[in-house]
């Protein structure tokens, strides 16, 4: 028989914990049980592929200590790992005995947190060991603890040998009809390989590498082609230039969307329109890249833009209604 044994505190001498699970890997040793501890805390870099190991258990140990508040992060590491990456079928048959130890308030909010999680993982979990210690001396030299802590072994040993029937719960009810995972459907041989990535510093740091390469380069396209749109609004605007009389004007009208703004200069018949900063400009509008490219391209005015809200506007409100007798655009 194995039994696995996960400690997720912090390995201080003083730690009740480890005195625990001391004591139940003794007398599970006198019974004959292969027992194996993994101090979480060490494995902190590979936690994502510690949960093949469960593949060896025939029992677990999830093992903790509240120092102020809940289980510690990385058991709940190590439980976000099953969940992820763990062969389920196989934990639906591991029993998992709890043990927490508290110097400070809510080691049965911590034992009844790890019961949940392993049941909605779809294992077993057992009635555990769980106690708040205010001195370790004095509770590690206490026999009675002791002797509590020897029965809880031989149970749990019995337990496993006998594979006893639980009653059912209604975690595994929940897990079957509502925590149904939404990424796609791995095989445990798959989800044993993903984890050994995912804790592969060298991989996940390669793999962020390519996808940043990869955002330059769509961002680098993008930008090209936003470039060569707003050069064809240029063209459109000298192609489609309708000179009045006399009539002088500058409008700055900028994309807000793209933080560019279109600075179109009219002095009678000449035109000069360019992306930059004008200051003096008689009419300052603001709007979206979108609603440009359909005055641009003749399927709104200028007016009816401004008159739906589409486009704001301040400055000489003349010379903005002039845009649409100025520039007078074919439909494309």
């Amino acid at each position: 028989m194995n039994v696995n044994i996960y400690y997720g505190g912090r390995g201080l001498i003083e730690d009740p914990t480890l005195y625990v699970i001391n004591k139940l890997t003794e007398v599970l040793n006198e019974i004959r049980v292969n027992v194996v501890r993994y101090n979480l805390y060490e494995e902190k870099n590979a936690i994502a592929v510690l949960p093949k190991t469960l593949k060896e258990a025939d029992g677990v140990i999830l093992a903790t200590t509240v120092e102020w508040l809940g289980i510690g992060g990385y058991m709940q590491q190590f439980l976000d790992a099953c969940w992820l990456y763990a062969d389920k079928e196989h934990i639906s048959k591991l029993y998992m005995l709890p043990v927490v130890m508290a110097n400070s308030y809510g080691e049965r909010e911590a034992e009844l947190y790890l019961i949940k999680a392993w049941e909605m993982l779809g294992g077993i979990a057992c009635n555990g060991l769980r106690a708040y210690v205010e001195d370790h001396v004095d509770f590690e030299t206490n026999s009675a603890y002791g002797q509590i802590i020897e029965k809880q072994a031989e149970l749990f040993y019995k337990i496993i040998n006998q594979k006893t029937k639980m009653l059912p719960v209604s975690n595994s009810v929940i897990r079957n009809n509502v925590l149904r995972s939404a990424s796609i459907d791995l095989t445990p041989q798959e989800s044993e390989q993903l984890s050994m990535y995912v804790s592969d510093d060298t991989y996940v740091k390669k793999q962020k590498e390519d996808i940043e390469e990869l955002a330059q380069i769509f961002k680098g396209m993008l930008g090209t082609q936003e470039n060569e749109n707003h050069q064809e609004f240029i063209r459109n605007l000298k192609e489609n230039f309708h000179p009045l009389n006399d009539f002088k004007a500058i409008y700055a009208i900028t994309m807000t969307d793209t933080d560019r703004t279109m600075v179109i200069e009219v002095d009678g018949i000449n035109l000069n329109c360019f992306y930059g900063e004008k200051e003096d400009a008689d009419v300052n509008a603001r709007t979206t890249y979108d609603i440009i490219n359909k005055i641009i391209n003749g399927r709104m005015t200028m007016q009816r833009a401004f008159m739906s809200g589409d486009l704001t506007a301040k400055g000489n409100f003349k010379t903005l209604r002039t845009f649409d007798q100025v520039f007078q655009f074919n439909i494309l």
